[in-house]
Parts: C-alpha cells; sequence; structure tokens
C-alpha cells in the first residue's frame, strides 16, 4: 500500500467513527500485530484512547473496505499508464474518489471491454461521423449520413443509429454525468412491486406487495427484502420508477444526458442528439445505473438485517444465566414423545428418559411419574422447556404435576428458546460429547443447559442456526457469518471464561485462542488435571507468548494459587494491582472480600510510563467487584392459563411473554401460542421510538395487550402502550392477588382426569415422594 493511502485510511476512518486519526493509526496497527477486538478494548485503552468495542468493530470491518479501495485505486493507476492514457487531470481524479463505484465511473472509459456496438461502427467507419454532429449542431445528421453509405452500412439509418451507438457509449463513459445521474436518482426513484398475475393465492403472504410503491431513498430493510424474496420466488415484480410521470424527453435525467452533449440550441444536430440522448438513457442509462441503485438497495437491507441479527444474537448470549442448579430439559413432542434429560449443576448430565403424555399413547399419568420421580431423585430445582411444537401442552403437564407435587419448594418452570437445538444435536460435536446418547435426547439435554449458562451453550450452534434474525437467508452468508463471529466472540469474552470448568467450543470463542488451541487446552487439562495459575497455560502446546497475553486476561481460575487469576486483570498488570493492594494496607483476597479500602485511594497516583489512568480505573473497578458477570439477573415470563392456541387470543387480553427477536420495524414477542405475536415499534411505549433496541432486547419479560388477531395468516398485534383498560386490567390482577384462594394448596385437576383423580394423584405422589 502506498504511504498517501497509508496516511489516508487513518482519516477517513477517524471521521466515521468519532475518532482521532492517531487513535485509528494505534488501533490498525494491533489489528496488524494480530491483536483481537477484545482485546485491544480491554487492555490497551492508552494506545487507542479508549476505543470501545463497537467503534473497534466497525473500525476492522471499513478497514477491510478502504484496504479493498486502495489495492483498486493502484489497479487501476496502472493500467491506465500502462496504456499510455493518464493525464494530471486523470490521475487528480482517481485519487479524490471516495468509493469503489466511482472508481470504476472513471475508469469505464480505459476498462478492456468485449465487442461493443460503438466499437463496430467505429470499424465500420463511423466515428468522423459522430464527431462530425458533435462538432456542430447545424448541420443536418441525415444529410452527413449519406457519406458514410458503404458495403458495411446499408442506407443513412444504419449510419446514423451507429453514430447514435458511439455518442452514448461516450455519454455512459462520462463519470461526471454518471455521478449526476446516479444522485438525481437516488432522491426521486420508487421502488415499485406488483404481483405476478395469475399467482397471486400461492403468494397470498406477499399480497402487501401486490401494489406497493415507495420512496428508494427510505426503503427499511425488511420491506426491500420481503420484496426481493417474492420476486426471487416469482410471485413479485420489483422495479426502481425514475421519473414515471414526465413526458418523454422532459424527465430530469434526459434533460441532463442532453445537457451532457450541449445539445440545447435549435439546429438539426441538436434535435437529433436530444432524441440520442433520450434513447441512451431510456435504453443504456437507466437500465445499468438501475442495476446499481438496486444492488445498493440491496447490499443496504442486508447490512441493516445482519445488524438487527447481530444486535439480537447478542443479546441472546448475553441473557441471564439461571446458574448452577440441577435442571430438567423437555424436549416436547406429540407422536414421538417428550425427550426428558437431568443434569446436575455443572451441565453434567444425570439422567434421560422419553415420556408420552400425548397421542396416540396418552400416557399423561405414567409421564408425570417419570418426572416426579426424576424431580425428587436428582433434586431438580429448574425444568427448561422448549418453544417448539407441544411445549404448551408440555408446559399443563408440569404445572399440574407441580401443583400436586409435595414440599413447600417446588422446580420452577421455564419456557426456554430451542433454536438451533436440533443442529447442535445432529452436529459433529455432540457426537464426540455424547457418543452414547440419542440424537433426540441430545436436544434435551442442550435445552436444559441454556437455561443454566444460555452462553456457554449457545457457543456450540453455528451462530446463523439460533435463528434471531430476519431474512437471514437471503442476505450475504459471508458478510452475516462474520458479523455473528464477532458477535460471539465479543460476548464470551465480556463475561470471561472458567479455564478449568470450560468447553473446548467456548475456549474457542476466546480472544487469541480458537479452536485447535481450545482442544489442545482441555486436552491439556484431562491429562495433567485443572490449572493452578493462568501461566501454566505456556505449558499448552503451540501455545505461545502471543496467544497467551491475548487469551489470559478473558480466562479466570476460581481458588487457584494467584488470586488475581480469578479477575479480568491481566497478567500483565499484576505488579500494579499489587501496588494498588499495598497502599490499601490489606491482604489481596481480604480486599477483594471487602473493597471499601479502595474508595479512600486517588487513581492518579498508580499512573506510570507502562499503565495509564484507564486501566489503573480498570484494576480498581475489579478490585472492587472482583469477575463481575455483565448478564442481568435471571427471572422469567409467566404464561396465562388457558391460552395455549392463537384461538384463544382475543384482543384487549393482557398477557406476560417474553421478547424473542427485535427487528427494526418492532419486536417479537412468545405469549405461549406456538406463534410470536408482533408490537410494531409504533406500540413499543407512550412516546416515539425511532430504534426499538431502545426500548427491548431479546430475552426480556414484558407485559403485552392483544390488539388484533388474523388466525389465517397467523398474525398477532400486540402492544406495550399503557392504556384505561390496561390499567383496569392491572387492577384487577392485584385485587386479585389480595383475595383469598380457596383452592390454593389443593390439587389442580389433570388434562385427563377429574379433581378427584387430581386429589388421589397428589395422595399418590405425597405418599410416595413427600417426607
Amino acid at each position: 500500500m502506498t504511504p498517501d493511502a497509508t496516511r489516508r485510511i487513518p482519516l477517513v476512518i477517524a471521521g466515521e467513527i468519532g475518532a482521532a486519526p492517531a487513535q485509528v493509526a494505534s488501533a490498525i496497527a494491533l489489528l496488524d500485530e494480530g491483536a483481537t477486538v477484545p482485546f485491544i478494548a480491554r487492555y490497551r485503552k492508552e494506545a487507542t484512547g479508549g476505543l470501545d468495542d463497537t467503534q473497534l468493530r466497525n473500525l476492522a470491518e471499513r478497514l477491510v473496505y478502504l484496504r479493498e479501495l486502495e489495492a483498486r485505486r493502484a489497479s487501476i493507476l496502472g493500467s491506465i499508464t500502462e496504456q499510455g492514457k493518464m493525464s494530471d487531470a486523470l490521475s487528480a481524479a482517481i485519487a479524490k474518489a471516495v468509493t469503489k463505484s466511482e472508481l470504476e465511473d472513471i475508469y469505464l472509459p480505459y476498462k478492456p471491454k468485449r465487442r461493443t456496438r460503438a466499437m463496430i461502427a467505429r470499424e465500420n467507419g463511423l466515428g468522423p461521423l459522430a464527431e462530425a454532429i458533435l462538432a456542430d449542431h447545424s448541420l443536418d445528421p441525415a444529410v452527413l449520413a449519406a457519406a458514410y453509405v458503404n458495403e458495411q452500412v446499408a442506407d443513412v439509418k444504419a449510419a446514423l443509429e451507429g453514430a447514435r451507438d458511439i455518442v452514448v457509449e461516450g455519454m455512459a463513459e462520462d463519470a461526471s454525468l454518471l455521478g449526476r445521474l446516479r444522485s438525481h436518482m437516488k432522491q426521486v426513484a420508487r421502488l415499485a412491486s406488483k404481483g405476478v398475475a395469475g399467482k397471486e393465492a400461492a403468494g397470498a403472504k406477499f399480497s402487501d406487495y401486490f401494489d406497493h410503491n415507495e420512496a428508494w431513498a427510505g426503503a427499511p430493510s425488511h420491506r426491500v427484502l420481503a420484496m426481493l424474496r417474492g420476486q426471487n420466488e416469482g410471485f413479485l415484480q420489483v422495479d426502481l420508477a425514475i421519473d414515471a410521470d414526465a413526458a418523454k424527453g422532459e424527465s430530469p435525467a434526459e434533460r441532463a444526458c442532453a445537457a451532457a452533449l450541449a445539445a440545447s440550441g435549435r439546429g438539426a444536430g441538436d434535435a437529433w442528439l436530444r432524441d440520442a440522448a433520450a434513447w441512451g438513457w431510456r435504453v443504456k442509462l437507466k437500465t445499468s445505473l438501475t442495476l446499481d441503485l438496486m444492488g445498493e438497495l440491496r447490499e443496504r437491507a442486508e447490512a441493516e438485517a445482519i445488524a438487527v441479527f447481530a444486535r439480537n444474537l447478542k443479546d441472546l448470549l448475553l441473557a441471564a444465566p439461571a446458574g448452577g442448579k440441577a435442571t430438567m430439559g423437555l424436549d416436547p413432542g406429540i407422536r414421538t414423545g417428550v425427550k426428558v434429560a437431568v443434569v446436575d449443576a455443572t451441565g453434567k448430565v444425570l439422567a434421560t428418559d422419553t415420556v408420552y403424555p400425548f397421542q396416540p399413547k396418552n400416557d399423561l399419568r405414567g409421564a408425570q411419574v417419570v418426572l416426579a420421580q426424576l424431580i425428587a431423585k436428582h433434586g431438580v430445582k429448574l425444568i427448561s422447556i422448549g418453544n417448539g411444537t407441544a411445549s404448551r401442552e408440555t408446559e399443563k403437564m408440569v404445572a399440574d404435576l407441580l401443583a400436586v407435587l409435595p414440599g413447600a419448594e417446588k422446580p420452577v418452570k421455564v419456557i426456554v428458546s430451542e433454536a438451533g437445538a436440533s443442529v447442535y444435536s445432529a452436529s459433529e460435536l455432540a457426537a464426540k460429547e455424547f457418543p452414547d446418547l440419542d440424537v433426540s435426547l441430545r436436544g434435551a439435554v442442550s435445552i436444559a443447559r441454556r437455561l443454566q449458562d444460555p452462553l456457554a451453550e449457545l457457543v456450540k450452534i453455528e451462530p446463523k442456526a439460533i435463528g434471531v434474525g430476519q431474512y437471514q437467508h437471503d442476505v450475504d452468508q459471508y458478510r452475516l457469518g462474520r458479523s455473528l463471529e464477532a458477535v460471539v466472540e465479543d460476548a464470551v469474552n465480556a463475561v470471561g471464561v472458567d479455564l478449568n470448568t470450560a468447553s473446548a467450543p467456548l475456549l474457542a470463542r476466546v480472544s487469541g485462542v480458537g479452536a485447535g488451541l481450545a482442544e489442545a487446552i482441555v486436552s491439556h487439562r484431562d491429562l495433567n488435571g485443572p490449572f493452578a495459575t493462568r501461566r501454566e497455560l505456556l505449558k499448552v502446546a503451540r501455545l505461545g507468548p502471543k496467544a497467551f497475553e491475548q487469551a489470559a486476561g478473558f480466562l479466570r481460575i476460581s481458588g487457584g494459587k494467584e488470586p488475581l487469576d480469578a479477575s479480568s486483570v491481566h497478567p500483565e498488570a499484576y505488579d500494579l494491582a499489587r501496588r494498588i493492594v499495598a497502599a490499601c494496607g490489606r491482604d489481596i483476597r481480604s480486599l477483594m472480600a471487602d473493597p471499601s479500602a479502595l474508595k479512600g485511594l486517588e487513581a492518579k497516583a498508580f499512573v506510570d510510563e507502562k499503565f495509564g489512568l484507564p486501566t489503573v480505573r480498570d484494576i480498581l473497578a475489579e478490585l472492587e467487584k472482583p469477575a463481575r458477570d455483565p448478564r442481568p439477573s435471571f427471572k422469567t415470563a409467566s404464561f396465562a392459563d388457558g391460552v395455549e392456541d392463537i384461538k384463544d387470543l382475543k384482543p384487549g387480553m393482557l398477557l406476560e411473554g417474553t421478547v424473542t427477536n427485535v427487528a427494526a420495524f418492532g419486536a417479537f414477542v412468545d405469549i405461549g401460542v406456538h406463534q410470536d405475536g408482533l408490537v410494531h415499534v409504533s406500540q413499543l411505549a407512550d412516546k416515539f421510538v425511532k430504534d426499538p433496541h431502545e426500548v427491548v432486547k431479546a430475552g426480556d419479560v414484558v407485559k403485552v395487550r392483544v390488539v388484533e388477531v388474523d388466525v389465517a395468516r397467523k398474525r398477532i398485534g400486540l402492544t406495550m402502550k399503557s392504556d384505561s383498560s390496561e390499567a383496569r386490567a392491572q387492577s384487577r390482577e392485584r385485587a386479585e392477588e389480595r383475595a383469598p384462594a380457596p383452592a390454593r394448596g389443593k390439587p389442580v385437576p389433570t388434562q385427563a382426569g377429574s379433581a378427584a383423580a387430581g386429589n388421589a394423584f397428589a395422595d399418590a405422589l405425597r405418599e410416595k415422594f413427600g417426607k
């Protein structure tokens, strides 16, 4: 890369991310040395001036594009120079181009191309005719053309058509004109879609776009991708309308083309050139520029969709962990049964089974007995129920069981997303982890573990398979994959990883580790026992000083020889941390247990040549709250009894649910009816909301009110706005909570029997498991 390019790139990125060029240059240098974004964001704040992980991700993304741009700039300069056509003006224009499309517009006249109609016209000797028409507009082109009729040019009409091809090609290679046209189109273009005749019924899901029209500049990602999908599936025709109401020859675009040919006079040549300009616009320029704008529109829509997916994935990965408790995972099913897995507090599988409470076996009692036995035997504290087919039926079965289960402290049931569980179950990783376990039961294990620690379990699944995005299969899969991998890396390193218990897939996401070193760490741990200190990582095969530098701060060792190994303090800063501890006059372990002595310290007093104020403040914060988890506390949503199917919903119902997905146009909420409802962005709050992520994120537990139910199209409209009806509903709820509950503490009738049968079942459970 040229010195000019090296200077130019930091300036461009600095303006885009709101930083100084020196900060950007330092970050680029660190990235080029092999440092990861999490490492730079956490441990190189002095070098980058405190750039955060979001700024650094944007920096890294733009760095790729701008380096490609500079490489293309150099290639174009070399090509034109080799052709002997370089000039000072052309060189300056190439140097000023700030996008790849601008560069390609400039290069177009010099780009080697296939044989065109204009080339054929020149070969037939019509170049001088085109030049003559352009040179003197007062002359009649038809008269001039007569002199060029020969064996290759049949008549005057053919001669004029050849001249027109030459003139139009010149227009199509005019970078200045292309820039003006592109700018105009971006301002006025309308994205229009129509339904394909005869396919309305088959394409009913695209009915919103059978006659749709909106501005290109403001078309939101989800609508663009919906229209493009409809077009790909053959149900929609999508196009850009440019100056649709303008008369022939009168549109601003056609006038711009005529102006480029200086065809504003009254001469015969002017009239011919204006016709040529209009024809060139309609046939050549409009078509090629429309393709460019549609490509840009798709890229813009994909970028937004990928960003939404990334935000949702981050929220899901950083969802509250239920913690280390014995957990039962239930993977619901009808015909194939409900798969059951019980794991201990560390995620180790204790028991598995399959029960058949539903059709065709209808062994509800037998299923509940099996679950009750497993709960009693393994001290189950949590029951994790997948949200797929039969989840509400399974939840009711569990609820009925818990209602009659003896004992004051009963397991807590939680509906969790089972997205990706089937992918994990059939993966090579799952086969390696559970070689003797049936594929169907592996999913139940995953469902149990993802309640205990969503991050630790979800990292085992390809991010794209987790399914918290819109139109994820319609976007560039490479860009999507790269973005989601970055999200996973940031999430894992934000939380930190226990070096002695983490799985290889989790370790692989740690800064500087990767899949190969993760396997080596696990193998070393299996052979030699738990790591006593972080420094012992250097004994792992192929793990050198550079990898250690990148990874050490994100790996934790609890109860090891070095207390600081349990914190996010990097080993390179241990001496600084000990100086801070010494200033408190306390033992490091006692200080981490009771950090009150830190409040009297002045951070500036510990700044030295190696560590600046940001690092000192980070260490003080870590000593105050060692190994703090950035994830929220755990809470669950309670689905309404009797609301198990979309047909059970009625407008006005006040329900509780869990946000499963957040898009640019609103949030999807699981309210327990096998079909997520949509809270449109306009219904998220009483105030104006521009970005739904300002209000909700995936995993949030929210109260919603049903606004609209479309059973045929499986659409549920919800609102989170407050109004008098919601206030009344909440008042009723509070009254019910205060009122005595006659049935409280008594058995609840089950799906298969009367109250008497429920009581008998409860009595049997008390006799067998009660103490």
